[in-house]
């Protein structure tokens, strides 16, 4: 069975993370989302997987190559403009010659799920439970059949939801060739599913696990629940005088300098300088290349490749992007003092403790204050003390 694999969005609501990587490429557990979602469906049995990509389309072709590297087959077709699921999905027509899985790149399933979905009959849509269902579309079924379909809509008639995972015939393909443009301006999926369901063929599928990532925050609770399912080994040299669990993994040429700490379930990459006497949390994904530094702490927070924190730092419940400096001294705070949830820009968390979202090559001085809640954009230049909240635009300089 072939598995086409949607990721050629960029997930605007990700931003300043996705200013030049494509939401799928995230790191959760210090592997990009879909690599998630592909050892899943390999696992599962599934070998032949074409990729439809678009947006900053390299940084996936770069890394996933041709496949070999996960023991499987890659081809890719990109969309050249971003018109919709239909069209991305009307890209590999030609390509797919039976039935076939289509994923959705930005979710994390389990293979039990890939499998029993593969067993279906098609056409069968993957759904799950959600307690916040006007954000996605919701179903309706009666058995196991999907009776019907509403995007986002504000009084959700069931907590069920589309879940993004379907097992198609190659009919789908006539489907998509009848649509029109929504009244969001794209060629939608689900138009075409509207099909189905008005035929009662449209079966359902109640995936056991589903992780959608639909907003950065989303990064840590994934980020916890895959670094607690990781397999943990532990490479690089550590010195003297650290404490370090078997929950802990190590990448290759890492060093765990003297006096390190670490605790729970961590993911520290490969070529990282870790300490002396630094405190690494539990739920902490630290990418390749990076140094934590003297008297650093870094508390359930998302760190990405090639950034540096070098001395008495502090960073909690935060997602740093790539290449970033931070002076000595400077701090996250995570933690409102009316205990309330954090917003950013406006939005709330839903989370009692949220640090801030840092975009990629952010460079503060020493001693600067980052105050709960703020999102600061790629490249910004940060002077000395300064205390940054709100929300910083890409390139920004704060004096």
């Amino acid at each position: 069975m072939q598995c086409v694999v949607l990721a050629a969005g960029e997930g605007k609501r990700m931003r300043p993370l996705t200013a030049r990587r494509p939401k799928v490429m995230l790191p959760i557990a210090n592997r990009p989302m879909m690599e998630h979602l592909v050892l899943a469906a390999r696992d599962a049995g599934i070998a032949d997987f074409i990729f439809v990509v678009g947006y900053y389309e390299r940084e996936i072709r770069n890394h996933f190559g041709d496949g070999s590297s996960l023991g499987v087959k890659i081809t890719y077709v990109t969309q050249r403009h971003q018109l919709g699921t239909a069209d991305a999905l009307r890209a590999t027509a030609g390509m797919v010659n039976d039935r076939f899985l289509l994923l959705n790149g930005d979710m994390v399933l389990k293979r039990g799920d890939i499998e029993e979905l593969c067993r279906m009959s098609a056409p069968c849509m993957g759904i799950h439970g959600t307690d916040h269902p006007q954000d996605y579309g919701v179903v309706t079924v009666e058995g196991d059949r999907i009776t019907g379909l509403e995007e986002k809509s504000e009084n959700p008639k069931s907590n069920l939801i589309n879940a993004g995972a379907y097992l198609f015939d190659p009919d789908i393909f006539d489907l998509l060739s009848g649509i029109a443009v929504s009244g969001r301006g794209e060629f939608e999926l689900t138009d075409a599913i509207e099909s189905y369901i008005r035929a009662r063929t449209l079966k359902a599928y109640p995936l056991n696990y589903w992780l959608d990532v639909g907003q950065p925050w989303d990064l840590l609770d994934a980020n916890e629940a895959l670094l607690g399912a990781t397999h943990h080994e532990q490479c690089g040299t550590v010195e003297a005088g650290c404490t370090i669990p078997e929950t802990v993994s190590i990448g290759k040429g890492t060093v765990i300098r003297a006096g390190t700490y670490i605790e729970g379930s961590c993911v520290i990459g490969e070529n990282c300088v870790i300490g002396p006497h630094a405190y690494i949390r539990g739920s902490t994904a630290i990418g390749n290349d990076c140094h934590i530094g003297h008297s650093t702490e870094i508390k359930n927070s998302i760190i990405m490749p090639r950034t540096k924190i070098p001395h008495f730092n502090y960073i909690g419940d935060s997602i740093v992007g790539s290449g970033c400096n931070f002076g000595a001294g400077t701090k996250v705070a995570n933690l409102r003092h009316d205990n309330g949830a954090v917003k950013v820009c406006g939005k709330t968390t839903g989370r009692r403790k949220f640090g801030a979202i840092i975009g990629d090559n952010v460079l503060f001085g020493i001693n600067c204050s980052v105050n709960v809640g703020s999102l600061i954009g790629s490249n910004a230049r940060i002077a000395p003390h300064s205390l940054v909240e709100g929300c910083i635009e890409e390139n920004a300089v704060i004096r």
